[in-house]
């Protein structure tokens, strides 16, 4: 007879909960090691059995990054596993955004922009050469993922959650004396009566409302695409002539001819082209009293056009490459406008700066103008259409740096201390869309003295956000977090914005003119304080004489 196989004994699970990890706290500041890695902007840390995984990602600039655009998130992080017991790193072959572990260290996933893949948990000597979907490559398919989606559902899930989180998260836990349980049962009814997403949006920002406080956004979600027409643009002015049946050249806006998107496609080398002269066709096709220099360029939004230029009566065809936007060609052409009118008014005794945000854009901004214009004998600081931020303290301490002395080089000028102090008298530009921090800047900028603020009443929205709660559709709630207190009006700035010391208005006639009466109006009171006390630069004479007496 054949012997019976002995069977294996199961081992039991041991379910029982692992012993309480007890840390001795006594000393432990003393107890600190250094990790043996290089110096980096480490962003996570994952410890696995026998090995640690850290992802770093390089110092990038910010200038174009948004927080409520929705765009795909970067992947420039590098991933590494370093091994504790031969002390060595070893860097993966891709970049990432982030990663995971599995609990046994293993295997790991990252997401790399939309695209998610689980690999070892090792570098592989060879990584697959290809992103197709499938256990080769380890990269998820996700576009067999499909979801039923009743917006009618999302929205009650989504409506529930939003006024959750403003429970939870605003500044304060009474809600400034508003019953938020009460405003829920008045909005919660008209939920079945919204028929599509801008009505949701409505309804949220409604009951939102209620708080009467500022930042509290609903922004972007899940609306149904319409039509989109690209326009191009040529960052100039047109005019039609009656006599020539086609378009003169009124202007050309003077933007950064070093940046594509931050110059008049005219300025570029080789157009050549002037106020005056006539566009006579784009692409081919006759402009017309009834055919514009814009509707020809529908759907042309940075795409290569020839243009048929005339001047003093010959005409040329060029190619140029239209711009999607004229905004930042148009900002520093009003910016520079307003600059040299300063400096022609003023005969160059008068520098003049504009602050168009609080965020890496008007941080740039201010140090490309300040640098430049603290040696005149005086600063306007312009902060209209201020859209806020979170650097107005830093620009603050630097306006307020006094000029204690001078650093004197034999070869060369002499060096103010601080650097970058400014000579003379300050005045700022504010009006009723600078907010936020724009809003706290035109406060604090009184608050310490450091000038005329003139202009009209601020926004009045200084209660912070952190914007980091996305809703199921992708869009993105804000919660008033941060409440701003100011030592000579408390609380006050919110809901009634920073007062001006000169108030100024600009009427739609001066408008229609191109007339700044707020900028004549800087002007005016920095000139009379020049006369009334101008700033010298010391003579520096009695320079000390350190020869022997008896020499």
């Amino acid at each position: 007879p054949t012997p019976e196989t002995p069977k294996e004994e199961k081992k039991e699970e041991d379910n029982s909960p692992p012993p309480p990890l007890q840390i001795d706290l006594e000393g432990i500041q003393h107890r600190i090691e250094p990790f043996p890695l290089k110096e980096a902007n480490y962003t996570q840390i994952w410890a696995i059995p026998g090995k640690v995984l850290l992802s770093h990602r390089p110092i990038l600039g910010s200038l174009d990054q948004s927080w409520y655009n929705g765009s795909e998130p970067p992947a420039h992080a590098t991933l590494e596993v370093f091994d504790l017991q031969t002390q060595k790193t070893k860097t993966f072959p891709f970049t990432i955004t982030h990663f995971k572990a599995t609990k046994d260290g293993k295997k790991l996933i990252y997401q790399a922009g939309y695209k998610l893949r689980v690999v070892d948990a090792e570098p592989a000597e060879n990584d697959s050469p290809t992103q197709e979907p499938g256990p080769e490559s380890g990269f998820l398919d996700l576009n067999r993922l499909k979801v039923e989606v009743i917006p009618e559902v999302e929205w009650q899930q989504m409506f529930e959650e939003i006024w959750r989180l403003q429970l939870h998260h605003f500044w304060v836990e009474d809600m400034s004396g508003v019953d938020w349980h009460q405003v829920k049962k008045r909005y919660r009814p008209l939920l079945p009566r919204v028929a599509s997403r801008s009505e949701f949006s409505d309804l949220i920002w409604e009951m939102q409302g209620e708080l009467g406080t500022s930042h509290a956004y609903e922004l972007g979600g899940d609306y149904r695409k319409g039509p989109q027409y690209k326009q191009g643009f040529l960052g100039a002015e047109f005019r039609f002539d009656p006599d020539k049946q086609t378009y003169r050249i009124e202007k050309i806006l003077q933007g950064d001819p070093w940046q594509e998107d931050y110059a008049s496609p005219l300025q570029r080398i080789g157009v050549n082209a002037k106020p005056g002269d006539y566009l006579i066709a784009i692409n081919g096709q006759p402009l017309h009293k009834d055919f514009s220099p814009a509707q020809a360029l529908v759907h042309q939004a940075n795409q290569e056009v020839e243009l048929t230029l005339e001047q003093n009566g010959q005409q040329r065809t060029v190619p140029v490459k239209t711009t999607g936007s004229e905004f930042p060609i148009r900002y520093r052409d009003w910016v520079e406008n307003n600059r040299n009118y300063v400096l022609q008014k003023t005969k160059n005794r008068v520098g003049y700066l504009h602050i168009p945000d609080m965020g890496p854009r008007g941080y740039a901004e201010f140090h490309r103008y300040y640098l430049a214009e603290l040696e005149k004998d005086a600063l306007i600081v312009d902060v209209r259409y201020n859209r806020g931020g979170h650097v107005s303290q830093l620009l603050l301490e630097k306006l307020a740096r006094k000029r204690l002395g001078f650093d004197l080089p034999r070869w060369g000028q002499p060096e103010p201390y601080p650097a970058d102090s400014v000579l003379g008298p300050l005045v700022a530009i504010t009006n009723e869309y600078a907010g936020s921090d724009g809003d706290i800047f035109s406060h604090c900028f009184k608050l310490m003295k450091l000038g005329k603020l003139v202009g009209k009443r601020t926004w009045g929205g200084v209660i912070g956000i952190w914007p980091r709660h996305k809703l199921v559709d992708g869009s993105i709630t804000t919660q008033p977090e941060f409440s701003f207190w100011f030592v000579d009006v408390g609380w006050k700035v919110e809901n009634h914005g920073a007062d001006p010391d000169v108030e100024v208005e600009i009427t739609p006639q001066d408008w229609a003119q191109y007339k700044d009466p707020q900028l004549d109006a800087a002007i005016e009171i920095l000139l009379k304080e020049l006369e009334e006390n101008p700033p010298q630069l010391p003579k520096f004479d009695n320079k000390p004489n350190l020869a022997l007496p008896f020499s």
